[in-house]
This record gives C-alpha cells, sequence and structure tokens, in this order.
C-alpha cells in the first residue's frame, strides 16, 4: 500500500506542477480540477504507453491486465477516469486491488 500512495503523491506533483507551467497557476493559487484533468491525462498516457507512470516506475510498480500482458488501450483510459473519481480507488478488495482496477481488468504489480 506504501509504494501505491508514493507513487500517487509523486504523480500528483508531477501533474500539479504541469498545470502550473501551462495555465499560470502558482503552488498556492490553482484550479484542482485542472489539476486533476493533468493528473488523469498522464496516468491514461503513461499506463498505455510504458505501463506505468513515473511514481510507479521510481516505486518498481508496473501496470498489466489480469492475464499478464501489457494493458489494452482502454484498461489504462477506464482505470484512470475511475481513479479520478477517488471513489473507486479508496474500496479494495482482499487482495489490495482497487475498485478501479477491478473494473479495467487489472492490477498493479512489483517489477
Amino acid at each position: 500500500m506504501g509504494r501505491r500512495i508514493g507513487a500517487l503523491i509523486i504523480d500528483w506533483a508531477i501533474a500539479l506542477g504541469l498545470a502550473c507551467l501551462i495555465w499560470g497557476y502558482t503552488l498556492l493559487d490553482y484550479d484542482g480540477f485542472v489539476v486533476l484533468g493533468v493528473f488523469v491525462v498522464l496516468q491514461t498516457l503513461l499506463l498505455a504507453i510504458f505501463g506505468g507512470s513515473v511514481g510507479h516506475r521510481l516505486f518498481g510498480l508496473r501496470l498489466i491486465d489480469l492475464r499478464g500482458g501489457k494493458a489494452a488501450l482502454w484498461r489504462p483510459v477506464v482505470r484512470s477516469v475511475l481513479l479520478g473519481l477517488a471513489i473507486p480507488a479508496l474500496v479494495w478488495d482482499s487482495d489490495q486491488r482497487g475498485f478501479h482496477d477491478k473494473i479495467a481488468g487489472t492490477v498493479l504489480i512489483r517489477r
């Protein structure tokens, strides 16, 4: 669980930094929905292309589908949108898989 939270913090910080650079926000004055949008787009792109975000890579995690292969494009899209909604990510099963992973048919594993 600690690796996932650490990865989330890093990915959110990157999204916040990009939103500040692109839209001219400051760290004390920014639109949270813009940062959330940047976060979801980054998650989608990085998961689809590399199988993990910057935070995932730094903490030794990667995303796969349930069969053990690279997740098809629609899976990172569904997973990222649900993660952006937060509630599905706060519900886990006995295997520590979030509801967003269950719906997308993905699992986050150690590399």
